[in-house]
């Protein structure tokens, strides 16, 4: 199963409605996908993961295989409620609060450098969603800002080699709570599964720098419903220690979400009313009708 691939160079040129159309396919059908071609330098991503990486074998590795997790798994005790990840969480925006972090100086720059360019790739694939939906292509992102911008935090996770990968999920079965999420992974180790169609996907480990991508809750309340943020979880590996860099663009926490009105069906009107427009366009397309209706029933 091929998982769709968005390659952004085709956004300027002649396949731009193809690549459009392949973008709404997967936020409609998948709800993942990855990009190329993105924009993000790539240099700069291979040393954010060798940063990463340096990290965590310096200053979490020892502590996490001492830690409860590791005793309970391998005790085979109460394993079902458990995730088998090492992790911390940065917040870039509205405030960018990386200099609270204990992480390198080399590292803060380096993250702060690469957020500032996935930022602008995570407000382009907004406007882009927004095109498809219909939509002006700033409403996600004036729909995310509340009163002061769109909220963007970075989820660091390293999924260590487990001795027992058949008794502890990585990471156990959920949804994103938020908007955006664009996923800088391993390219070695895999893991990351989601669910389609009846069965779990195996994500591959990400080749040549490209992004993975998957929308979240607030995508699918966003867009009534067509974008729907779709189930996954990393497992565990005997063999290999898998890094997740997964940052959110997501709501700020004042943001009051809601359905795009333009999305919603008309509500609240009588069959009888709905006859009444319905004879003088009964053989014109649907939705002029549906706009005509959500108008009457608001009065306009």
């Amino acid at each position: 199963m091929a998982i769709p691939m968005i390659d952004f160079s085709k956004l300027e040129g002649e396949e731009r409605s193809e690549t459009m159309a392949l973008l709404h396919h997967a936020c409609e059908k998948w709800g993942f996908f990855q990009i190329e071609n993105h924009g993000v330098n790539k240099e700069l991503m291979e040393k954010v993961k060798k940063l990463v990486n340096q990290h965590y074998e310096e200053n979490m590795e020892k502590s996490f295989y001492n830690s409860e997790i590791v005793k309970t798994v391998e005790n085979n005790n109460g394993t079902t409620n458990i995730d088998w990840e090492s992790t911390f969480f940065l917040w870039h925006r509205p405030i960018n609060k990386i200099n609270e972090s204990n992480l390198s100086e080399e590292l803060r720059k380096t993250m702060d450098e690469y957020i500032d360019q996935l930022i602008k790739v995570a407000e382009k694939l907004s406007e882009l969603m927004c095109e498809n939906l219909g939509l002006e292509k700033d409403h996600m992102k004036l729909a995310f800002s509340g009163t002061k911008g769109p909220a963007v935090g970075t989820k660091v996770a390293k999924y260590p080699k487990c001795p027992h990968p058949e008794l502890v999920r990585g990471l156990r079965e959920h949804t994103d709570a938020g908007g955006i999420i664009l996923l800088l992974q391993d390219d070695q180790v895999p893991g990351l599964e989601f669910f389609k169609d009846g069965k779990w996907v195996n994500i591959p480990p990400s080749k040549n720098n490209t992004i993975f991508v998957n929308t979240g809750d607030q995508v699918e309340v966003l867009s009534n419903g067509n974008y729907k943020s779709t189930v996954h979880r990393v497992m565990t590996d005997k063999d290999g220690s898998r890094l997740s860099i997964a940052t959110f663009y997501n709501p700020n926490g004042d943001s009051v979400i809601s359905p795009a009105p333009k999305l919603l069906y008309p509500n609240r009107y009588t069959f009888q009313e709905y006859l009444k427009l319905y004879s003088s366009t009964k053989f014109e397309e649907k939705g002029p009708r549906f706009e005509s209706m959500k108008k009457m029933v608001n009065g306009q």
